[in-house]
């Protein structure tokens, strides 16, 4: 089986600015740099010849390229995501319209559609019940913006899961704008 998941990475310079902002929270399980993605499309597990259809079908995505800026800080409380702090970006309109493309074709491909709403976020760190307060952190940085950056792919990864936690291995890339 193969659990696969569809993101954008974000540039060096956004991946920096979203580091500056990881600390302050007790007990949390801040992002390394190999996993600071934005999920486009959360798959699961498949088989490998879906596997192979979902890497075929990716190929056909036409959609233009993404200039995107950090806006904001949130949390998720509880339920499917788990308890998470995030960091968001602007503009929502581009990111969304390249998620419901990507969804439409693996849901033509057979497989569920979203369930859950899309909010398109960098997830920062996992929190568990022996976390620290989350206020000061959201408080302090709820202004967090960056210049908007260029997000020229997405990515289909495959997630492992290990004793140190999850990573991720990218297993195929795919071009934003004209080609």
């Amino acid at each position: 089986m193969h659990r696969l998941f569809v993101a954008l990475r974000p540039p060096p310079a956004m991946r920096e600015a979203l580091f500056d902002v990881q600390d302050g929270v007790e007990g949390a399980r801040w992002q390394d740099d190999e996993q600071l993605h934005l999920t486009l499309r959360y798959i699961g597990e498949v088989e490998r010849p879906m596997a192979e259809d979902i890497a075929t079908v990716l190929q056909g995505i036409r959609a233009p390229a993404l200039d995107l800026a950090l806006s904001g800080v949130g949390q998720f409380d509880a339920g499917r995501r788990g308890r998470a702090l995030w960091a968001g970006v602007t503009p929502h309109d581009a990111v969304q319209a390249l998620h419901h493309k990507i969804d439409h074709a693996l849901v033509r491909l057979g497989l569920p559609p979203e369930g859950r709403a899309f909010l398109p976020h960098f997830t920062l760190a996992r929190l568990n019940k022996s976390s620290g307060p989350t206020e000061p952190f959201l408080a302090g940085h709820a202004g967090i913006a960056s210049p908007p950056m260029r997000f020229d792919h997405f990515v289909l990864y495959e997630s492992h899961v290990g004793h140190a936690g999850a990573w991720y291995e990218s297993v195929a890339r795919y071009p934003l704008g004209s080609r």
